[in-house]
């Protein structure tokens, strides 16, 4: 008859994979995920930032459809790459001309170009100048913004910005309080004095506070969002880990490192950071949340992440007046994404805690 015996990981995964709130939370950060890498190739708009402006088409509801005469540009864009088009987008080839109506003669084609409601211009172009297929009907399924972009492409591509700053921050975050937190719980004495009123001072600081004079120091923009967010949020993981370590170091396994020689570094990376991951996921999982929204309110405050590039925070300030008349989809679809993606982090969180065990410690 044999044992069979499972590890700590094993046991704590099977424990996951019953939790269905932390399983429907994986599903959607896996998905957000593949969105987030793959935005350029899935947008119905491709161009950098999802930024194509066309004014004429502007506020327009869900399931609108316009039909366009596709312009050749001049000069014409330098073609792209599968790597250049993952990473920034396609430029436009064409100048998009929104049409009511058009009839091809000879080597050029008349259309109607569409001004705004009952109102067009006739105009005329040299077939050579268009597109292969000159006309193009395009759907936008969640309506335009008041610039004439298409929501749905704008939402899909804000996702890589609100993952990329929870995850630049969760990292920042764990290395400051992973080392800060390791040095006061395991030397103790005057150096976790010192931490920790260092810790303390920043505690007692409000954190949008904090975030505001670090991005005013720093400037707005992309990469300022993330250090700031980043260097706010580091003092919970400090206090945790010190407590984790402080109550390792006394085991009996620790004095067995000390009794044979081990550095102090070796200890604390190979013998006692391997035993509090735990606990420091599960805080990493509500910082990812706490971060998404924090970004998304910088945003909309005007001091995050800037135009034109398409934060879901930045979305909500841009057509928030649209909520209480012809077409609050324009604010609500990128709230319901932010509530949605900081659903399922918190709902991971909690999962990975019920999993490693780790309820009262955190």
């Amino acid at each position: 008859m044999s044992n069979h015996s499972i590890t700590f990981q094993q046991a704590a995964w099977l424990r996951l994979k019953k939790n269905k709130g932390a399983v429907f939370g994986m599903i959607v950060i896996v998905l957000a995920t593949l969105v987030a890498v793959f935005a350029y190739y899935i947008a119905p708009d491709p161009s950098p930032y999802a930024n194509r402006i066309i004014l004429e088409t502007g506020g327009n509801k869900p399931g609108f459809s316009q039909a366009f005469i596709r312009v050749k540009m001049d000069p014409a864009p330098a073609g792209t790459g599968f790597f250049q088009r993952l990473l920034h987008g396609r430029p436009d080839a064409y100048h998009y001309i929104p049409v009511t109506s058009w009839e091809q003669k000879g080597d050029s084609i008349i259309v109607q170009k569409f001004i705004d409601e009952g109102i067009s211009e006739r105009q005329g172009y040299a077939m050579a100048s268009l597109a292969d297929k000159p006309v193009k009907t395009i759907r936008y399924y969640l309506g335009t913004d008041k610039f004439g972009r298409d929501i749905l492409s704008r939402l899909i591509v804000g996702t890589r910005i609100s993952l990329s700053v929870g995850l630049i921050t969760v990292i920042i975050s764990l290395t400051i309080g992973l080392v800060l937190g390791s040095l006061a719980g395991y030397f103790r004495g005057r150096t976790d004095d010192i931490i920790m009123w260092f810790i303390n001072v920043i505690w007692s600081i409000p954190t949008l506070l904090l975030v505001f004079a670090i991005t005013l120091a720093l400037g707005k923009g992309f990469w300022q969002v993330f250090i700031a967010v980043g260097l706010t949020m580091w003092v919970s993981v400090a206090r945790l880990v010190r407590g984790q370590v402080m109550a390792i170091r006394e085991l009996e396994y620790i004095e067995a490192t000390r009794a044979l020689g081990f550095s102090h570094f070796r200890t604390i990376v190979r013998h006692i950071w391997p035993n509090i991951i735990g606990p420091v996921l599960v805080i990493a999982a509500g910082n990812f949340a706490s971060a998404i929204v924090i970004e998304a309110g910088l945003s909309f405050l005007g001091i995050g992440v800037q135009p034109p590039q398409p934060s879901w925070g930045l979305m909500i300030k841009e057509n928030y007046n649209f909520i209480i008349t012809q077409n609050p989809v324009l604010a609500l679809a990128p709230g319901i994404a932010i509530m949605l993606l900081v659903l399922a982090f918190n709902l991971l969180g909690n999962g990975l805690r019920d999993a490693v065990n780790v309820r009262g410690k955190i």
